[in-house]
């Protein structure tokens, strides 16, 4: 069978790659072509394009790289005319999948969304589309069955989160230790370029008034030093280490983290963490027009749990004073950090078991097969 599979984000890389390798223990004969990035590429072959090269997020920003996206658009639907896949599987990033997956509908491919856009919060009227162009949705947090189900979408079906699928396959590695035996904060401030620029300089003013921790950067090499370097050389008691997020977390007494996967990861490795996030201002305007009071928290740990178990400094709330305020609470007031630490057991208990990647992959073949 022939698979074409898109991939836009790092969160999407890696559950995109465990994805293929439940596809290829399914079909070993299975033909796949993708969008996607470094964790795709080690299960096999090479990306048609690389994620390094699509990861635009927030409504002015998109704007800002329309012809680029406008020409990816283009050319992935002239790609998947040529290949002629057996089914396509889009992986979140739902801004560009959704316009492919409505191409695709109707030119008679077989379509499967993993991992749902968040319907629940902004954008609902999405859905109707949705149900006319997708043949299966397979979403993965425990509260989005209420709301399908409310929502007539019979092809929906819940798989469980693929973050338990990539902490269940990781191995413990070589501990991440300070040169001077100081506890390890591990600082995770996303993923994008623009997003990186924003949260790390503010972390900076952390690590600047707290000499008594080694603070580590989980980096990611498709960006480099010659990007991270200069967002943190004021500083002595901080290093970057590139591709290793779970060894870090492993490794870290506290954290710091921008709003995303890697909230939830935090969680799954127990580390006390506080959330933040700021968006581009026009962006988070918008955003907060369209999401009004839908939800009331933004980080997965608390929306899993329905319950504040992190802190989370969003938009205005992110300031340096704020942020070493909340510091000192994940890493100086022993009850909060173990208050946190129960929180997230209740998330442990919530999203059940691994095989997400699996129950996935039996939903694309069986669709295929039917």
């Amino acid at each position: 069978m022939k698979y074409y599979i898109i991939a836009g984000e790092a969160s999407g890389d890696l559950h995109g790659a465990n994805l293929m390798r439940s596809i290829l223990r399914k079909d070993p004969n299975a033909e796949i072509r993708y969008w996607g990035g470094d964790a795709m590429q080690e299960v096999q072959g090479h990306p048609v394009r690389h994620i390094r090269d699509l990861a635009y997020m927030g409504i002015v920003e998109v704007a800002a790289h329309l012809s680029t996206v406008l020409g990816n658009i283009r050319f992935c639907k002239e790609d998947i005319l040529a290949f002629n896949p057996d089914v396509i599987v889009y992986i979140d990033y739902p801004g560009f999948n959704l316009k492919i997956a409505k191409f695709a509908h109707a030119h008679g491919f077989k379509n499967v969304h993993y991992i749902s856009p968040q319907l629940w919060a902004w954008k609902k009227g999405r859905i109707k589309s949705m149900r006319n162009v997708l043949d299966k949705l397979c979403y993965i947090l425990p509260f989005e069955q209420d709301f399908y189900a409310n929502n007539n979408f019979p092809k929906a079906v819940y798989v469980g989160h693929p973050l338990l699928d990539a902490a269940s396959r990781y191995v413990v590695g070589e501990p991440i230790t300070a040169p001077d035996g100081k506890k390890i904060v591990a600082l995770l401030p996303g993923s994008r370029r623009m997003e990186l620029k924003k949260t790390l300089p503010k972390m900076m003013a952390v690590v600047k008034a707290y000499p008594q921790y080694h603070f580590v950067v989980a980096g990611m090499t498709l960006l480099g030093d010659s990007f991270y370097k200069p967002l943190i050389e004021k500083a002595d008691n901080i290093t970057v280490v590139y591709d290793r997020t779970y060894d870090l977390l492993a490794s870290a007494f506290a954290a710091i983290v921008c709003s995303g996967t890697a909230t939830l990861e935090a969680a799954l490795f127990n580390v006390p963490q506080v959330v933040c996030y700021r968006a581009n201002a026009v962006s988070a305007a918008i955003a907060r027009v369209l999401i009004g009071d839908k939800i009331r928290f933004i980080s997965l740990p608390n929306l899993i749990a329905d319950l504040a178990i992190v802190s989370e400094l969003i938009q205005d709330d992110f300031t340096e004073s704020r942020l070493m305020e909340e510091f000192a609470k994940v890493t100086d007031d022993v009850d909060n950090r173990q208050r946190i630490i129960t929180g997230y057991s209740k998330i442990h208990h919530l999203l059940g078991d691994a095989g997400a990647s699996d129950r996935t992959a039996e939903e694309i073949y069986s669709l295929m097969n039917q």
